[in-house]
């Protein structure tokens, strides 16, 4: 996922706003198992859909992928449960994650090419399931664990 929330490549190089033509699939950011879409002004969109050979050819997504795209994106906007502890080097959010799970936590260690260089994280994922008692075991472990690897 690139740029500051999440808007892709224009966002990324600060050009959101400034190009013609925005396309994204509908697959791994937003969940779905197929479809993309074009955005761009209706002109333009418009044209596409009248004279692009793959657009004539094909078909329309079914509506259940299209509203289930739609609440991805509202989803998106608002809380998430995910919490990423942003730990700098691949090595570090690999080791903690694996020093974690030892502890009883399971959290995710990413790097690069995941996320940006030198912002390798640890993402933790909280749920109502939780209990007082979870999370007060899981900030246990990350300060040991923290603690270990000086981080803290």
């Amino acid at each position: 996922v690139l740029g500051q929330t999440g808007r892709g490549t224009a966002e990324h190089h600060g050009v959101l706003g400034k190009v013609d033509i925005i396309t994204s699939t509908l697959g791994k950011a937003l969940g779905g198992a197929a479809g993309g879409f074009t955005a761009s002004s209706a002109a333009l969109t418009d044209y596409l859909t009248q004279r692009s050979r793959p657009q004539l050819f094909s078909n329309a997504l079914p509506c259940t992928v299209a509203a289930s795209a739609l609440a991805a994106v509202r989803y998106l906007a608002g809380q998430t449960p995910i919490i990423p502890v942003i730990l700098g080097e691949t090595a570090k959010a690999i080791q903690m994650s694996e020093m974690l799970l030892a502890e009883g936590v399971f959290v995710t260690g990413f790097g690069y090419p995941v996320v940006p260089q030198g912002h390798a994280r640890v993402r933790c994922q909280i749920s109502a399931a939780h209990t007082r008692d979870d999370l007060d075991q899981v900030l246990r472990a990350f300060e040991k664990v923290g603690k270990k690897l000086s981080l803290i």
